[in-house]
């Protein structure tokens, strides 16, 4: 799609699924361009989750072009995501006023337990959905469900891939990719998380840098949570044929099923 911005500016498409960011030259200038993104990016900007948001500009088209502090550095290493730089950045997102305001402002979803098991329910493949330890998983997911409730929901980001986390040549971090943003049980992001970078035996040191105090309700609602991530990347795995992956996520969830028995 050709894109005018006219001021002498020049797009050089970056990629990625969605095909709507750019960088932007202009003379010595640099800016990292997202077409059409969502308001919620002014509050992220404003409490420093994502680079500095320089300008906004509507195009001819009716497309809103925003522009933001394009930064040197680098996305985060796997082994890095259990650093505590990461759990109290996540943790200042989950428990920010400003943000949670701003996305109910704009229509922000809901994400709830039941939701998330029912979408995940038909993406089983017929082979999946006889295995003796899925089976066993989704009976328990039914009848566990967290019971937070809506009113405690905070902003979750729904998509932790470490390269969504962008580290500056200064050393500050920064949560980048918001597309996927929504009001959920912070354990939701927590899980997903921790599932896949986070040995399990660090879980518990990774949830004391996050901030929060360990009890077993907490310890519950992450554990469930990350059973639900364990199925759908089961799930997306198997499709694709990635097989070792498939089966590292199969022993994860047998050993959480069976940590949810005892706990």
């Amino acid at each position: 799609m050709a894109l005018d911005l006219s001021d002498g500016w020049s797009l050089f498409p970056l990629g990625g699924n969605t095909g709507t960011a750019y960088m932007g030259t202009k003379a010595s200038q640099k800016v990292f361009l997202k077409q059409n993104a969502s308001p919620f990016l002014a509050a992220l900007s404003m409490e420093g989750i994502t680079p500095r948001l320089v300008w906004t500009k509507r195009l001819a088209s009716g497309d809103v072009m925003t522009a933001q502090e394009w930064l040197n550095g680098r996305t985060l290493h796997r082994q890095e995501m259990r650093e505590q730089r990461v759990a109290r950045l996540l943790h200042r997102v989950h428990h920010s006023q400003l943000l949670h305001d701003m996305l109910l402002k704009v229509g922000g979803r809901f994400t709830t337990p039941a939701q998330l098991l029912t979408q995940l329910r038909p993406a089983l493949a017929a082979d999946l959905a006889q295995h003796p330890l899925i089976q066993s998983a989704f009976a328990s997911l039914e009848t566990e469900q967290p019971q937070l409730t809506k009113a405690h929901y905070e902003v979750c980001h729904s998509d932790l891939n470490h390269k969504n986390w962008l580290l500056s040549d200064r050393q500050r971090l920064y949560l980048v990719d918001w597309d996927a943003a929504t009001f959920a049980d912070p354990a939701f992001d927590l899980g997903a998380l921790l599932c896949e970078y986070v040995p399990l035996e660090e879980w518990r040191r990774w949830l004391l840098d996050y901030g929060e105090t360990l009890t077993s309700e907490l310890i519950a609602r992450v554990n469930w949570y990350a059973r639900v991530h364990c199925l759908r990347v089961i799930a997306e795995s198997y499709h694709q044929q990635r097989f070792q992956i498939m089966n590292q996520h199969l022993i994860l969830l047998e050993k959480l099923t069976r940590e949810s028995v005892t706990d």
